[in-house]
């Protein structure tokens, strides 16, 4: 029972992953609140994680609601008085190419993945920061990592997701609080008709979620980004490269093109503790 005592909202927990994800965290000994949009599924979930012997609650409403979110929160601080795990789950599918996607789908996709995560995260903030210590998992996707054909709208919101990863773990650290992102592949209600029958079937969704256990377990690291499915994990990182100096001039376009090798070089590549790593060092080669 490694969460013994700690306190996880799931959101998207209806069924598929987010299911799954709750689930697996009350069998590891966390109370979970089962949030989706679908009430009586986040009813039927938080009802199996109590019929196995945990500690469940279910929580209807859109991660968009900030009024749901908020009594969401407060109906788990009422219960447990505190919250330790918050497990960003929730999402949609909009796919078309972005020649046929209109702008609304566009928007639909990037307000449930990026602004509910963004608005679930705000509102567990202040309780992480008080009790000193959190654990907030973004969900990711290869999508936003390296793109899929049809998921413009479906990659931007991913990718920004990493983004707000990032900042929240520098901004959360000295406050206990450590964030990291999960891409996962999951044979889903979310992937059927994208993925081949054969794949799908090796792609269990209960394959992913322990790749949840050290992202919040209390050793947990931050701003991880783990690849997990099939029974399979690895680490994606945003690296950036030694690149060269060139300094100003008319040519400098010119010779940009010239040395592109060894702008791209991945030799010697870093991944940088916090996003002005590179105009410090973009300073620093140009006075050195």
């Amino acid at each position: 029972m490694p969460l013994k005592g700690r306190v996880a909202i799931v959101t998207g927990a209806g069924g598929g992953l987010g299911r799954e994800h709750a689930l697996y965290l009350a069998r590891k000994g966390a109370r979970v609140v089962v949030n989706d949009l679908d009430s009586p599924a986040a009813d039927n979930v938080a009802g199996e994680i109590r019929a196995a012997g945990g500690e469940a609650i279910a929580a209807a409403g859109s991660v968009t609601d900030e009024a749901r979110v908020a009594t969401m929160v407060a109906r788990a601080l009422e219960q447990w008085r505190r919250i330790d795990i918050l497990v960003n789950n929730a999402g949609i599918l909009r796919d078309k190419s972005f020649a046929k996607m209109e702008l609304g789908d566009f928007r639909k996709v990037v307000d449930v993945h990026l602004m509910g995560a963004a608005t679930c995260s705000k509102a567990v903030w202040d309780t992480m920061r008080t009790q000193g210590h959190g654990r907030i998992v973004m969900t990711t996707s290869s999508s936003g990592l390296w793109g899929n054909f049809g998921q413009a709208n479906y990659g931007a919101a991913k990718l920004a997701l990493v983004g707000l990863m990032q900042t929240l773990a520098i901004e959360g650290d000295k406050y206990g609080i450590r964030v990291n992102c999960l891409a996962p592949t999951a044979a889903t209600g979310m992937t059927a008709g994208i993925l081949p029958e054969e794949s799908l079937r090796r792609l269990d969704p209960a394959l992913v979620s322990p790749a949840l256990l050290p992202l919040v377990s209390d050793d947990a690291p931050t701003r991880a980004i783990v690849c997990a499915g099939a029974g399979h994990f690895a680490c994606a990182r945003i690296t950036l490269t030694q690149g060269v100096q060139l300094g100003a001039g008319d040519d400098v376009g010119e010779r940009l093109i010239e040395q592109w090798a060894r702008v791209v070089d991945p030799a010697g590549e870093i991944v940088p503790d916090y996003g002005f790593v590179q105009a410090e060092r973009e300073v620093a080669a140009a006075t050195g």
